[in-house]
């Protein structure tokens, strides 16, 4: 079992950037991340895996725009976000993967992302 600490949410312009992180605790090289995020009235959207060797993939909605990675030496996870657009407006989630890189069981507590002008 893990516990996720997100951070580096905020309120930022559209076309803007922001760099999210999640702070791991516990067995960290072994298990596969995602993030994924869950805005009002929308159904939750898992927009960026990397599996435990760092491969990645990625929504059709985020593609060429965020980047997730890791390191491992530091136990954390990233999302880079670049121009980003009002719709990316949500609340972001690091969480673990099961071994069919589906959401797994460990999720963080959550950081707000809002693109506004």
């Amino acid at each position: 079992q893990v516990q996720l600490v997100e951070s580096g949410g905020g309120l930022v312009q559209p076309g803007g950037s922001l760099r999210l992180s999640c702070a791991v605790s516990g067995a960290f090289s072994i298990y596969a991340f995602g993030w994924s995020r869950q805005a009002p009235g929308r159904q939750r959207e898992l927009v960026a895996r990397i599996s435990s060797d760092s491969i990645t993939r990625y929504a059709d909605s985020v593609q060429g725009r965020f980047t997730i990675s890791r390191d491992n030496a530091k136990n954390a996870v990233y999302l880079q976000m670049n121009s980003l657009k009002p719709e990316d407006t949500a609340v972001y989630y690091c969480h673990t993967l099961k071994i069919n890189w589906e959401p797994g069981d460990s999720w963080g507590q959550g950081t707000q992302v809002t693109v506004s002008s």
